[in-house]
């Protein structure tokens, strides 16, 4: 059994993969790479490089991307002979978005010199300036290399041995193609910036935005971004992807239920999808301030696509025709993104097609989009042209009917104006016996005004003597004292009649409140009430009635109290407790000032004006 693995061991390491000069490229996936997991991450180059460790690198065959383990470290051994050729080789790592690649290379001293790659390092460190990451080989020689792989998300680790002039064309070639791809991106982005500003369509600028995400989600993932925008910020670089792919959803959504009007045309959608947007950006802001690794999960902006999808389509089935490109073009970047999610899921295998399927689908969708919003324009357009041609038709019908209704009204005009003539003379001398008749009516109504003020006038004598004389029932009573209101007012001006002075200071100035008719000391700041210090303080009934009551009193006990009751609807027992009050201010201060103080209301509320 040993002699077994020595034997197998002898054929991984000493056995080096030959290159042949005519191979320009060769590509090795994980699956043809002898490679270790370390879930510890605690093994050192030391560690995997001893003799003792070598059995551990084994090949796996069935390696999936779902397999990857984003918190393990990779290491990988690599032995190769390089061919004779002019130029030189290159080592090259196909993932632009890998975290940290060391590899280590044995020189011809027998020593290993270490190579530092990777987006965690500024881009200027990169021996080759290319986005992904690569390293030059001489030519005509053998290799022993030691790579580490370590990332916070899944790495696709393939590496490629190509020779410099196929690294040159290939490289050459896939930035022309990025070139096409911005360039289609930028291009459909100022034209619907120039139609926005054409025909201000806010939906427009949604789009505008969207393109633009789109265009920053691909310069992250390809590496473009890390190379020409920020090479200096590893950190940020490591964030831009997650932060570019929710611009994406963000403004396709909000561009989405513009054009499709789900507000109106899918209201219980329209509610869903705001709130799975909603739920989105809250992950979205929890991610990026406290949580970066939570934006591994890229699959799931797949439920917000899935819904826009679906309510385009009950949208369109719904009769809104301008819909049938936005069907297309979602269900073509909802394909896209479900690949990719399968791939991450490895269900299906990974290959370059799989993998820029996303980029295939942008272009699509973008191109559909375009076609979207230009068959809307289109579709208004027709509609407008065809409510004109019926606005047109309807007019020239309407002035066929004009003019036969005017034909017929001229005629009619000339009958009426000769009726109007008649009439308008009959009206003149109608008019004139009205004016006589008014200025009699004028002046039998300033007779009548004038008796009918005589009239109250002795209405109010009348009342005032039966006051005076104290024949005055409690009906009539509360047809003078109406209202709690107006009991009080007749309390505040009968009690400061001669000014206000605070009974507690003797200061003269106030602060007035309109609603109880209280007057506050500025001084001392005591709040004094008008029934304060009269026998009306503290009373439990209407004021009206306690104005009676005292009004019964001076009229020496016309009533009894059982009476009095009844009249009032009050308890006999709550009045009997008020007379006694009022017994007391009698016996105290005499009749005159009650006397005085219901007489001071009655002219108050009358304002009686004697006539002589």
């Amino acid at each position: 059994m040993s002699l077994y693995i020595f034997i197998l061991s002898w054929q991984i390491f000493f056995n080096p993969l030959e290159i042949n000069q005519e191979q320009d490229e060769v590509i090795l996936n994980m699956q043809d790479l002898y490679s270790y997991e370390d879930k510890h991450n605690r093994l050192t180059f030391s560690d995997v490089k001893s003799a003792q460790f070598y059995n551990n690198f084994t090949q796996k065959p069935d390696f999936e991307p779902d397999d990857y383990n984003r918190n393990s470290t990779y290491w990988i051994k690599l032995n190769f002979v390089l061919p004779q050729y002019d130029g030189n080789y290159i080592l090259e790592f196909y993932d632009q978005t890998i975290d940290s690649i060391n590899v280590y290379i044995r020189q011809n001293n027998g020593l290993f010199r270490k190579y530092n790659l990777g987006d965690a390092y500024p881009f200027s460190s990169k021996s080759i300036k290319h986005k992904n990451f690569d390293l030059t080989l001489e030519a005509d020689s053998e290799y022993e290399a030691y790579i580490q792989v370590k990332n916070s998300q899944y790495a696709d680790i393939r590496i490629a041995i190509k020779r410099i002039d196929r690294f040159i064309q290939y490289s050459l070639s896939e930035y022309f193609l990025y070139g096409i791809f911005y360039g289609m991106i930028l291009i459909i982005s100022l034209n619907n910036l120039l139609i926005y500003l054409a025909i201000r369509e806010i939906k427009y600028v949604y789009y505008t935005f969207y393109i633009l995400s789109v265009g920053f989600y691909a310069l992250c993932i390809d590496g473009i971004a890390y190379q020409y925008l920020w090479p200096e910020q590893p950190k940020w670089n490591q964030l831009a992807y997650g932060v570019a792919l929710y611009a994406i959803i963000f403004w396709s959504t909000i561009f989405s239920i513009h054009f499709l009007k789900t507000k109106i045309r899918a209201p219980r959608l329209h509610k869903l999808i705001i709130a799975v947007l909603a739920i989105r950006s809250s992950l979205f802001i929890y991610s990026l301030f406290f949580n970066p690794s939570l934006f591994r999960f890229r699959n799931i902006e797949i439920i917000l696509l899935s819904l826009i999808f679906i309510s385009s389509i009950f949208v369109f089935r719904r009769g809104y025709k301008p819909a049938r490109f936005f069907v297309v073009a979602y269900g073509i970047l909802f394909l896209g993104f479900l690949m990719r999610a399968l791939i991450n899921w490895s269900i299906i295998p990974f290959n370059t097609f799989n993998y820029y399927s996303l980029h295939l689908g942008f272009i699509l969708e973008m191109i559909f989009l375009t076609f979207a919003l230009s068959d809307r324009v289109r579709i208004l357009k027709t509609n407008r042209d065809r409510a004109l041609k019926r606005i047109v038709t309807q007019h020239e019908q309407n002035v066929k009917v004009i003019n036969r209704i005017n034909k017929g009204l001229e005629k009619k005009v000339e009958e009426r104006t000769r009726d109007l003539h008649q009439k308008n003379s009959e009206l003149e001398e109608t008019n004139k016996r009205i004016n006589t008749q008014s200025r009699e009516i004028a002046e039998i109504n300033s007779m009548l005004d004038l008796d009918n003020w005589r009239l109250q006038n002795d209405i109010k004598k009348i009342q005032r003597e039966r006051l005076m004389h104290k024949n005055i029932n409690f009906e009539e009573f509360i047809e003078i004292f109406t209202t709690k209101e107006q009991c009080l007012e007749i309390l505040a001006s009968f009690k400061w009649k001669e000014g206000y002075e605070c009974q507690k200071c003797n200061n003269t100035k106030y602060h007035f409140n309109e609603t109880n008719l209280a007057r506050r000391c500025t001084k001392c700041g005591y709040n004094e009430s008008p029934t304060a210090f009269t026998i009306f303080k503290g009373i439990k009934f209407d004021l009206t009635k306690a104005f009676f009551i005292v009004y019964s009193h001076l009229n020496e006990d016309r009533y009894t109290l059982d009476e009095l009751a009844e009249i009032m609807k009050m308890r006999r027992n709550t009045i009997w407790e008020f007379k006694k009050k009022v017994e007391e201010e009698i016996e105290n201060n005499g009749k005159s000032y009650l006397n005085n103080m219901l007489h001071f209301g009655y002219e108050k509320l009358t304002n009686f004006t004697e006539i002589r």
